[in-house]
């Protein structure tokens, strides 16, 4: 009878085991092979997550692609809008009006990961930020991002914007395969805007071996994301991961999954592409009430990396860089391209084809008008953001 006993308790531990293991795991993370897609690790890589600044990503991707079909130039104007300008931090902090040119403004939002200026690309290569997040889910749907949908081009908060590990993956598979010659925007150590020295918010560029890459991200209700990227001996890791604790950990989580990736010398034979979903479900992860109890709502984009104490043990990525950043300077003026088509055939849709009516029979025309006048009338429709 004892032994019956033990052996039901034996049995139903061994069943409950995995459900345990599972709930100890930590947040979705994905790490696998650049050139060939052949994933290394993966966990809940289908769950939905707030991307925050790793939407950036696909700002940038749809830029490349309007550059790439003519429609905007890398020295065309952004110009700051007064919509752009009011965005929380992470920011430049140009006053609207402000004009860059628009490699400049990309460097910016991808090194600094600033909002205002994330927001004035979209606006001004979109024409308006729900256009500009319209063509951001057309190309999440042509890539196959099946987990994804985007409503504006910063990653600010919005219960309607979100992702998952595995569609990121897909995302910087397609950055990197169809913009090759951007590849550099991503291992930038530090921006010179003047007198002042920005550096990249991802931790890695500069302390990890091989480090040249991607972005990012953090909001309250994300936790803290980063995909960061190494190549070693021609062989070109991506490590996602969501929901950290802190930025320190964020880049400890990944360069662990980088170590163990370059210690596996071959990868499985499942894909980005082929990964079976799994774990299926329409909600969204929410970190607010773990990460940001305290915290306001204007603290809730990206963040610095907290200094350790003097007494405590320094991570290595709370330390400083052992070497000089190279910097690369950015700066308003010098935009001499052309404006964003979008921009211009917004404007030109200023006007309505609406008749006017004609004067009144028992009042004289004004001087130099027609008695009866048809045409173009300004009308309050659809207007590009006021600066």
């Amino acid at each position: 009878m004892w032994h019956r006993h033990f052996l039901k308790l034996l049995f139903a531990g061994a069943v409950a085991l995995p459900a345990l293991i599972g709930s100890a795991q930590a947040n979705p993370v994905i790490l696998f092979d650049l050139n060939s897609g052949k994933i290394i690790q993966h966990q809940d890589a289908f769950e939905r997550w707030y991307p925050a600044s790793l939407s950036k990503l696909m700002t940038a991707y749809v830029t490349f692609r309007a550059i790439a079909a003519g429609e905007v130039q890398l020295d065309s104007p952004i110009k700051v809008t007064k919509h752009s300008a009011g965005e929380p931090p992470s920011k430049m902090g140009f006053k609207p009006g402000s004009v860059m040119r628009l490699d400049n403004a990309l460097k910016m939002m991808l090194v600094k990961s600033a909002n205002d200026i994330a927001m004035a690309v979209g606006e001004n290569v979109g024409g308006s930020q729900s256009a500009f997040a319209d063509r951001m889910n057309v190309e999440a749907q042509r890539l196959g991002m099946t987990g994804t949908h985007f409503v504006n081009p910063n990653g600010l908060f919005s219960p309607e914007q979100y992702t998952t590990a595995r569609d990121l993956a897909v995302l910087v598979i397609a950055l990197r395969r169809d913009f090759p010659q951007y590849a550099p925007w991503f291992s930038i150590e530090g921006l010179a805007v003047g007198k002042k020295a920005i550096s990249n918010y991802n931790l890695l560029i500069g302390r990890y071996p091989g480090a040249d890459g991607m972005k990012t991200g953090f909001v309250c209700p994300s936790g803290f994301n980063m995909i960061g990227s190494a190549t070693r001996n021609g062989r070109t890791l991506v490590a996602v991961v969501l929901g950290e604790k802190s930025a320190v950990s964020r880049a400890e989580a990944a360069a662990k999954l980088l170590d163990e990736g370059f210690a596996t010398p071959t990868a499985g034979s499942t894909t980005v592409a082929t990964l079976a979903s799994y774990g299926d479900t329409l909600a969204v992860n929410d970190m607010q009430d773990e990460i940001c109890k305290k915290k306001a709502a204007e603290e809730q984009s990206e963040a610095p990396p907290p200094v350790a104490k003097k007494d405590a043990p320094k991570s290595l990525y709370q330390q400083k860089l052992d070497h000089v950043p190279t910097l690369v300077a950015v700066g308003l003026g010098g935009a001499t391209g052309p404006a964003p088509k979008a921009l211009l055939a917004q404007s030109s849709q200023e006007y309505a084809d609406v008749p006017l009516p004609s004067w009144r029979p028992d009042r004289p025309a004004p001087a130099g008008a027609d008695p009866i006048v048809s045409g173009a009338v300004a009308v309050q429709g659809d207007q590009p953001a006021k600066n």
